[in-house]
């Protein structure tokens, strides 16, 4: 996957809000896609120790200089790299993509289209500005987003979105294995 002739020269992986670099989910997808170079970074929030989710603008400009630190390091442009991560990280991915940030595709997993019994407070607004290919990964019950509210939102977007949906809620509960396939399968296609 990281040959020459493959657009995706690297994979940039965010974790949801509650969660680091680490969580569980991120590690399954980096093996997944091995040996394709893969970078998990932290927000700003997280590495200051703090709860509270850093504001979108902190997490995107924070997300632009990852990628490009990470892009300069593999010797390519960011227009070469896959985004993505978990809830909240995805959506702030998504969100540098629509706004700042050139690259190869963005990798959504259990993206919050709306807070838990809101669905009238939607986070996609940004959505018609993606032209990227777009991998959505979710639960069949997430109480973020059901299946027939991704198909319609995701319409927005520009881009080719692929979804897959498995069972379960927000965390897809014990599906590692499947989401970094998932993962894989869609970065092979690209």
């Amino acid at each position: 996957m990281t040959g020459d002739r493959s657009p995706v020269a690297g994979l940039l992986l965010t974790p949801g809000a509650g969660a680091g670099r680490d969580h569980h989910t991120l590690v399954a997808v980096e093996e997944a896609v091995a040996p394709l170079p893969v970078r998990r970074v932290d927000f700003p929030y997280r590495l200051a120790g703090r709860r509270m989710p850093d504001r979108p603008a902190v997490a995107v400009a924070h997300l632009a200089e990852e990628a490009h630190r990470f892009a300069e390091e593999l010797g390519v442009a960011t227009e070469r790299l896959v985004l993505g991560g978990r809830s909240y990280g995805g959506r702030m991915c998504s969100m540098a993509v629509a706004d700042i940030l050139p690259a190869a595709g963005l990798a959504l997993l259990s993206y919050p289209l709306h807070p838990p019994g809101k669905p009238s407070s939607l986070r996609v607004d940004h959505f018609g500005d993606l032209h990227v290919p777009v991998l959505f990964v979710s639960g069949d019950r997430d109480p973020f987003g059901s299946p027939e509210e991704l198909e319609q939102h995701s319409a927005a977007i520009r881009g080719p979105v692929t979804t897959v949906l498995l069972p379960g809620a927000h965390d897809v509960k014990g599906r590692d294995l499947e989401v970094g396939v998932a993962v894989r399968t869609w970065i092979a296609g690209l």
